[in-house]
């Protein structure tokens, strides 16, 4: 008898598919000028899966992305090589983002809405966890786009922030983490 014995699955709320087009960015500032260095075209089919926490308005969220560090482009050579290096890319190759959990469900899927949600950040070894601002946009049928921004300090993550030329040149320990991300709404069961 098929089933009898497996405990019944937890059902879902709704689930998203990350599609090709996103970026990840980090902003950063040194005591000379500012920079950007990003993955540009994010091309990963990664799904993040909501799950309705009791009755209360909060969503628990199960999905992440895998960042290759070697993808960062700081359109400066040799500040690319130092933030590869600073971020231990050969060591860690990835940045990954895991989605925790978000304060409420969009109301409304046709409206910009901002949100509030914790991610755990795994960087160059380390994990830490941070509540990330969402701005959520709709881009076509059951599509979206999700930005979120959170600063970081390289110290979070036991990074001694880049250098250049003999020490002269210091990046600053704070970094801006901003992702900018197309999803698809697979399917949605909101009587759940």
């Amino acid at each position: 008898m098929v089933g009898f014995n497996q405990p019944p699955k937890k059902a879902y709320y709704t689930k998203w598919v990350i599609t090709k087009g996103g970026s990840i960015s980090v902003v950063g500032s040194t005591n000379v000028n500012k920079f950007s260095c990003a993955i540009a075209d994010y091309y990963k089919p990664d799904t993040l899966t909501f799950y309705q926490q009791n009755s209360s308005t909060a969503f628990q969220i199960t999905g992440s992305l895998a960042l290759d560090v070697q993808h960062f482009d700081c359109h400066n050579p040799p500040m690319t090589a130092n933030l590869r290096k600073a971020l231990k890319a050969k060591e860690f190759p990835y940045l990954t983002i895991t989605f925790i959990s978000l304060n409420r469900y969009p109301a409304n899927l046709s409206n910009t809405e901002t949100l509030k949600g914790l991610v755990t950040i795994a960087l160059a070894g380390v994990s830490k966890r941070y509540e990330i601002n969402y701005r959520i946009t709709p881009n076509g049928k059951k599509a979206l786009t999700l930005e979120g921004t959170r600063q970081v300090n390289f110290s979070d993550f036991n990074i001694v922030p880049p250098r250049k030329i003999g020490g002269m040149i210091q990046t600053d320990n704070a970094l801006q983490v901003k992702f900018n991300l197309n999803v698809k709404v697979l399917d949605y069961q909101p009587s759940l």
